[in-house]
């Protein structure tokens, strides 16, 4: 690898203002952008030299000649430093403090003296040697040049401490975001590791009872409920499902309370074929159907239905978990270890689709909640990376 890909371009002097910021660093862009430069250098030495000296002649006949020489200047200094940095391997990319501005000032100085020899000769007809020679000429130039040098100097330090800055504040919020995405991953691996306990006992509770009267009960609910256990196990060791897994880890989940709940728990799932390949984050689907049942489902007599549907509209997918519970008014408190509030769902989601996804919480009419999910069809959830 070459020096010049381990070092950063050179701050053009242009960049301090926001607006030439919008176009990235390339050879032609920089050309420009030091024409600009020189010409805007031009003006403002034709300005001081009419208001301070009192020169003859009008503003045109003082700003052509100066726009010359300022544009060679301009085109020396440019050229002088593609040049220096690859003769020097890129030092004074790198170079700093003194050296720096000593390299400038000796820069400044032969394009300087080149910029006014030149254009002088070439406006005018001025022997360069000879109007060099002159004393005041010569000290003129020198000063400009050490002022033009210590000006680049200090462009070039304004410029390294917006990037330091600017480089700072992005290593904030990269490390922001990435706590973000650890603690989005610490509370999906404790909400995968956790089978609410309640519902753990129920399950082999049941199973006993089941074991003497009803066998075959018995047996549908232990093996639907291995299924439950296998998915979830699965979903743990994985950072992104797809909406068939989710879905068949749900129906698991649901055979299971079947058993214990009877006809008041009804479900259905309707996810269309070409959506259950639809990548999505793990575990974003069971801690609503678990809502829908504690507080949906469990506090009405009857119980009531519970339908998990999917389609695409527009840019997102939708999802939605639907039940003909007890609905908003009439839902019981909640249950210690159970579920997972809407505001943990949604701080999950701006993690994993950085604000792309939301949470819609509709009431059903005559009786029930439904909760929808927007997700992005274009794009996938943030990859959570491994906590060190």
């Amino acid at each position: 690898m070459t020096q010049d890909c381990k070092t950063p371009p050179l701050a053009h002097p242009l960049e301090l203002i926001p607006l030439f910021r919008r176009w990235p660093t390339s050879r032609r862009r920089n050309l420009l952008y030091t024409v600009i430069w020189s010409s805007g250098m031009g003006v403002v030495l034709t300005a001081v030299e009419m208001l301070l000296f009192r020169r003859d002649g009008t503003v045109v006949e003082h700003l052509l000649p100066m726009l010359l020489m300022s544009n060679l200047i301009g085109a020396m200094i440019h050229a002088g430093s593609v040049a220096s940095n690859r003769v020097l391997h890129g030092w004074p990319r790198r170079a700093s403090g003194l050296p720096r501005l000593m390299f400038s000032m000796v820069l400044m100085a032969f394009s300087v003296l080149f910029g006014v020899g030149v254009g002088n000769l070439l406006w005018s007809g001025v022997d360069p040697i000879k109007l060099l020679s002159n004393r005041g000429v010569l000290v003129e130039c020198l000063t400009i040049a050490a002022g033009v040098a210590v000006l680049l100097y200090m462009v070039r330090s304004a410029a390294e401490r917006r990037n330091a800055r600017a480089l700072e504040e992005a290593r904030q919020k990269e490390f922001a975001a990435s706590s973000a995405r650890l603690l989005a991953e610490a509370r999906l691996k404790a909400l995968q590791a956790q089978i609410e306990p309640h519902f753990l006992y129920n399950t082999l509770a049941n199973v006993v009872s089941l074991i003497g009267p009803e066998p075959g009960q018995a047996q549908h609910m232990l093996e639907r409920f291995i299924d439950y256990l296998r998915a979830s196990l699965a979903a743990s060791r994985s950072e992104q499902a797809t909406l068939g897994s989710e879905t068949k880890l749900i129906a698991a989940y649901l055979d299971v309370l079947a058993v214990r709940m009877g006809e008041r728990l009804r479900y259905r799932i309707d996810v269309p074929d070409e959506l259950r390949r639809f990548g999505i984050a793990p575990m974003l689907l069971q801690p609503l159907v678990e809502n829908a049942i504690a507080h949906g489902l469990d506090p009405k007599v009857e119980g009531g239905e519970i339908i998990v549907s999917a389609r695409a509209e527009g840019a997102h997918l939708c999802v939605q978990v639907s039940d003909t519970g007890a609905g908003l008014n009439e839902s019981a408190p909640a249950k210690p270890g159970g579920g997972v509030g809407l505001s943990n769902l949604r701080e999950r989601l701006g993690s994993l689709y950085a604000g792309q996804a939301r949470v819609e919480l509709l009431e059903n009419q005559p009786c029930g909640m439904t909760v929808r999910l927007m997700l992005p069809l274009n794009a996938s959830p943030t990859s959570i990376p491994s906590a060190p």
